[in-house]
């Protein structure tokens, strides 16, 4: 695969609305795409279209994956200025053409112990990763894509996300006396996490999180009786003791459910790469079975989900370098 068909396979992925749940189309462009270089290829249903696809051409050793959801909202590629545009560019289709091409590489020298997991569903509670799992092949080293800008990763983040839902009495807005206000209990949970002190670690660094969705009330004139919110926490440990401090601060105003729970991980490192830490999280607990994990990609975790994702053209290329790289040492080492 040459570097001009490697960047118009990242545009032609992006080019197509893959925003979780939305993935058959571009799943199938995958497995057509790869099929056409004679890889063997499954779909592995997930749900109705969305299918993960896997293909290899031996018994794979090592294994690179991404996924091939985004989130919203789509927009199209583009080139401009030494720069590829459009969502997925970053999280993760760069990653996947990157990948691809590396692996045709590897084959050109005549290695072909390299099979490729590409998954549905990692944006909103990897259902297509934990499938793929059920199915792991006896690889011995996963080396998954996200965006790292081509570093090596050390360790993950995990999430634990979280639903606070507030019950309050419905009353005309004229005699708020006669109610109970859903969302003024929202709120004060909301203020009243800024005041806890949350888990640190050493390596990982602080907790923190994110109030990502506030919902609530049925009509200007009415005091509303129910309110929800959710929240989403990065993880440097066991999530329990969050929610311990959750109960014990906000168990007064709202109900606490438990929506997802992603552990945090420490990743396999490799010798001549220097290893950093990430704030974010991935498939990588999900796809525990296909082997060892790595993670490294090209893009910055602070283009992706922005409106204005994109990604080096430079660093597209070196991430065919890096992956290919990887895997050469990885499989020197499975004999």
């Amino acid at each position: 695969m040459t570097f001009r068909e490697q960047i118009d396979l990242t545009r032609a992925l992006v080019d197509v609305d893959s925003t979780t749940g939305r993935e058959g189309e571009a799943a199938d462009l995958l497995a057509r795409t790869l099929a056409g270089l004679g890889y063997t290829v499954f779909r592995q249903p997930v749900s109705h279209d969305r299918f993960n696809v896997i293909a290899s051409l031996d018994e794979p050793e090592v294994v690179f994956s991404t996924h091939i959801d985004c989130v919203p909202p789509f927009f199209p590629s583009r080139e401009e200025g030494g720069r590829v545009y459009g969502r997925g560019t970053a999280d993760a289709k760069g990653a996947i053409a990157a990948q691809i091409a590396a692996a045709e590489r590897l084959r050109a020298e005549g290695e072909t112990r390299v099979g490729l997991v590409y998954v549905v569903g990692e944006e909103r509670g990897s259902d297509g990763a934990k499938l793929a799992n059920t199915i792991a092949r006896p690889s011995r080293f996963l080396i998954d894509g996200e965006p790292t800008g081509n570093r090596l990763g050390k360790a993950t983040r995990g999430v634990y996300r979280v639903r606070l839902r507030a019950h309050g009495r419905a009353a005309h807005s004229s005699l708020p006396e006669l109610g109970e206000s859903a969302i003024e209990k929202i709120v004060d949970a909301i203020a009243a996490l800024r005041a806890i002190g949350w888990p640190a670690d050493p390596e990982l660094g602080a907790t923190h999180y994110t109030v990502g969705l506030v919902q609530g009330g049925v009509a200007p004139n009415v005091v509303p009786p129910d309110a929800v919110a959710e929240a989403m926490f990065r993880t440097v440990g066991d999530w329990r003791p969050i929610r311990a401090l959750l109960d014990r601060h906000l168990g007064a105003l709202v109900d606490v459910e438990d929506v997802l729970v992603v552990p945090p991980v420490v990743l396999t490192t490799v010798a001549g790469f220097e290893p950093v830490v990430f704030a974010f999280t991935t498939d990588i607990p999900f796809l525990d079975r296909w082997g060892s994990p790595l993670l490294i990609g090209p893009g910055s975790i602070e283009q992706a989900h922005t409106d204005a994702e994109s990604v080096e053209i430079a660093e597209l290329e070196r991430a065919v370098d890096l992956y290919a790289q990887l895997a050469r040492t990885l499989l020197s080492q499975t004999g």
